[in-house]
């Protein structure tokens, strides 16, 4: 009589027990990256770039255009201070007096504000068209095909030259709304509208270029989502299209994206800094990295700091 009587006891020990809840996705991707020292070790160094270009106007001991007359055409070498301030150069000056790390800082600001919008939005554009094709199919997705095929048959970098050269000379033959101008303007600490015009001639230059690859990804994850059972289980239930789309279908597609969304982000970044590498980009006196890139060989050259 004893044993029977314990052994409801124990049964309901064992169901109050709170159950071990499952590790999600997220939770199993994050535990594997703080293992890796390499990856938490970049993400620092990227942490600190991020946060520098933010507060570029409170950590920057000069102003952007700030010219040292002085040290014009001198090169100074770093921890120098300034002769009119006295506010220190910590790295040096450029070859018209401009302080350089206060010109990393802001081209830090501009050139990743740039490449995040330039990604974000061929990003989006490619997916809603890689959604509507992949779903509906049919015509509406023999059009978005043959229009992906238009652009991914272009020779991107001729066209990337030729656009940007005609569009960074003369910005305004796009409309641009000026609401979008006034946010350029405040994120990326602009002064003058026609410098905003050019960043988001450049924007919508790379957006134009850059959506083909995410819609194509996303319309293969699409035709797989589409049949699967929960997607019929909702359609049968009478859940209209725009709720299967937004509910069920994009969040089960969208984990690829994120991935081509950080390649096309260190895509966009490179294509900006190398068109004003070459001169055909954001120019002077905007700082982007693609600006500053040559400035260690020519003060190398000069023989000021090197020798």
């Amino acid at each position: 009589m004893a044993i029977t009587a314990i052994k409801p006891q124990k049964e309901n020990e064992q169901a109050r027990k709170p159950l071990a809840r499952a590790d999600t996705q997220f939770n199993i991707v994050a535990r594997r990256f703080r293992r890796h020292r390499l990856a938490m070790v970049s993400l620092l160094v990227l942490g600190v770039i991020l946060v520098a270009s933010i507060l570029a106007k409170q950590i920057s001991p000069f102003e952007r255009d700030y010219l040292n007359v002085e040290s014009a055409a001198k090169f100074l070498p770093p921890l120098s201070r300034s002769p009119e301030t006295g506010a220190m150069h910590w790295l040096g000056t450029n070859q018209i007096g401009q302080d350089l790390f206060t010109r990393l800082v802001y081209a830090a600001r501009i050139s990743l504000t740039t490449a995040m919008l330039a990604t974000t939005l061929s990003t989006l554009v490619g997916t809603i068209l890689g959604t509507l094709a992949g779903y509906f199919r049919g015509i509406l997705d023999s059009v978005i095909q043959r229009v992906i095929d238009f652009f991914s048959n272009l020779p991107q970098l001729p066209i990337l030259l030729i656009l940007t050269a005609v569009l960074v000379t003369d910005p305004r033959l796009i409309p641009i709304p000026t609401f979008v101008i006034k946010f350029l303007q405040a994120i990326m600490l602009f002064d003058q509208e026609r410098e905003a015009r050019v960043v988001a001639a450049l924007i919508l230059i790379l957006t134009l270029l850059g959506w083909t690859g995410v819609a194509r990804l996303m319309r293969g994850q699409v035709l797989q989502v589409r049949e699967r059972d929960f997607v019929e289980g909702a359609r049968a239930l009478g859940a209209n299209s725009l709720a299967i789309i937004t509910r069920h279908i994009v969040p089960n597609a969208f984990p690829p994206v994120i991935v081509a969304f950080t390649l096309g982000l260190a895509a966009s970044l490179t294509a900006e800094t190398g068109l004003s590498f070459l001169g055909v980009g954001i120019q002077n006196p905007v700082p982007t990295w693609g600006i500053c890139w040559p400035l260690p060989r020519a003060i190398c050259s000069s023989g000021r700091i090197c020798h």
